[in-house]
């Protein structure tokens, strides 16, 4: 049986370039995206391996145009997406009332629609061949049972990429090989949760890698941390 082919955005640094590796450990073909092809292919050469089981693509996740330009080079390449890892994002501060709406925009096109949108474009064919995983990069700040914590239209962004998991994951109920879930990586020394974060990038992906390489009975529609499932 050939590989699963996992896609990951935002995979050039931070959680995303660890979840490639962490992927690629598990024998997993990945395309690594990027915004900037040129970061791309320099995360792929960190990575150091072979160019059969790493490809690197290139998707601004803000827009639908490059999302579809992307998923059509893959379907003329005869590449099947397995395992989605919507991981790209952005965090900008800010209120409610202070926040300007371009910024809120950009935010939303990042943190949730271009997880949408390329869940539209690559699930149907999971659909198809009966078999998926999706995986959120979600955060605490998009947890209504915490109270929404942190910049607020991040925080709001969140909670609708959390959303979407939940309706996704009952909409593909009845396939029991596809498994829709949302992840927390918690606060991550990256270049985003800045060097006084209390946990380290490893720590960040392992949750999304396991979500990523589930087996037939694992779980769908939850949202996890450290493995475990906790409140929306």
């Amino acid at each position: 049986m050939a590989a699963r082919t996992a896609l990951v955005t935002g995979g050039n640094r931070g959680i995303g370039f660890e979840v490639c590796r962490g992927l690629l450990g598990h024998g997993l073909d990945v395309i690594l995206t990027a915004r900037d092809p040129d970061e791309g292919r320099d995360a792929a050469k960190r990575l150091g391996h072979a160019r059969s089981a790493l490809r690197t693509e290139t998707i601004d996740v803000s827009s639908a145009e490059s999302v579809a330009a992307c998923a059509d080079r893959l379907r003329e390449a005869g590449v099947h997406v397995d395992v989605l890892v919507n991981n790209a994002g952005i965090y900008p501060p800010g209120t409610v009332l202070e926040t300007d709406p371009a910024v809120a925009d950009e935010t939303f096109r990042t943190n949730f629609w271009g997880a949408f949108w390329l869940c539209q474009r690559f699930v149907p064919a999971m659909k198809r061949r009966r078999y998926g995983r999706v995986v959120n990069v979600s955060s605490s700040s998009g947890s209504f049972e915490d109270g929404l914590p942190g910049p607020a239209v991040y925080s709001i962004a969140k909670a609708a990429l959390n959303a979407l998991t939940l309706k996704l994951a009952g909409e593909l109920s009845s396939f029991d090989d596809i498994k829709i879930n949302s992840a927390c990586p918690g606060w991550v020394r990256t270049r985003m949760g800045g060097r006084g974060a209390p946990r380290s990038v490893e720590e960040g992906a392992d949750t999304i890698v396991w979500l990523a390489t589930l087996p037939a009975g694992g779980p769908t529609g939850g949202f996890f941390r450290d493995r475990k499932r906790i409140p929306w």
